[in-house]
């Protein structure tokens, strides 16, 4: 099958995968989309070119390429189960959930049997980058399956790393959030001391900002704490505490000491123990909960 041909279908059109799914059908690609809780991603998309499916098995029929974006393995598992009826031999699932790489793998074993390939290619950066197609993304598969994908995936990200195996991705992606959601977590915690010793957050920022310290992710995060924009950084406490509990469970099964990540799980939890739990409590919201936790308004 030529990449002219592939048709592609979308499972999770949400804060990630409208701005993936525009990139997708406004680049040339014939795609269909499906319905979860939210019909605006699906009527934009619509308007822009796709086709709508009434049912899972009704996507899978319609599509050679499929790629899901969802909250996790569960969800990845349970989608997968319903697109199984549908599913042509030849055709491949694309997992850019952040899932647990043990359940990838089992996945990709099961859709072997039938002759459809499974691989994941986790993503990385915000629903900006989504919507502009400039998405970091991580992908574990065959090379063949590599080749077949990598030109629907470059509609949608600008970096496009090959970095092993099925499951290899999963594997990278709970790497590279253990770092991001360490910064956060350690940027919560500097922030709820320099208010403790009496540091205006103001004078923190103009120290960090500009110095060796600095990085993207902390421009994103501080967005929120010095000017109050609850949303520069979209992604949920409940998924940044999901992420951090994948990676402990991937470091248990390695047979390694965990002293920084279940510390880092540690603040998340405090985070969803007291309320972070809403569909719009973002990643750099930590710090109001690390500081209350410390008895900071």
């Amino acid at each position: 099958m030529t990449h002219a041909q592939e048709t592609i279908g979308f499972v999770g059109v949400g804060l990630m995968g409208h701005g993936m799914a525009k990139n997708i059908v406004e680049k040339g690609y014939k795609l269909t989309v499906i319905a979860h809780r939210n019909r605006a991603p699906v009527e934009d998309l619509v308007a822009r070119g796709a086709s709508e499916a009434a049912s899972l098995e009704e996507l899978a029929r319609a599509s050679s390429l499929i790629f899901l974006c969802l909250t996790g393995s569960p969800e990845v598992a349970a989608t997968v189960a319903a697109l199984k009826p549908g599913l042509a031999k030849g055709s491949v699932i694309v997992d850019c959930s952040t899932s647990d790489p043990t359940v990838t793998l089992r996945l990709a074993t099961e859709l072997a049997e039938i002759g459809v390939d499974f691989t994941d290619a986790p993503l990385s950066r915000t629903p900006k980058e989504a919507w502009e197609g400039t998405l970091d993304c991580m992908v574990g598969a065959g090379d063949a399956v590599f080749a077949r994908v990598e030109p629907v995936i470059a509609t949608w990200a600008a970096k496009i790393v090959h970095v092993g195996g099925v499951s290899d991705g999963h594997r990278m992606k709970l790497l590279n959030n253990f770092i991001a959601l360490g910064y956060a977590a350690l940027y919560s915690e500097a922030l709820a001391m320099s208010r403790k010793v009496g540091i205006p957050v103001t004078e923190f920022d103009k120290v960090i900002r500009g110095g060796r310290m600095d990085c993207g992710f902390y421009q994103t995060f501080m967005a929120y704490t010095l000017e109050g924009t609850r949303d520069a950084h979209k992604f949920t406490l409940g998924n940044a505490y999901k992420d951090i509990r994948y990676v402990e469970s991937m470091a248990n099964a390695a047979t390694m000491t965990t002293t920084m990540t279940s510390a880092i799980k540690n603040s998340f939890a405090t985070a969803i123990a007291n309320g972070g739990n809403g569909p719009e409590d973002y990643v750099p919201h930590l710090p109001d909960y690390i500081a209350k936790a410390n008895g900071i308004e």
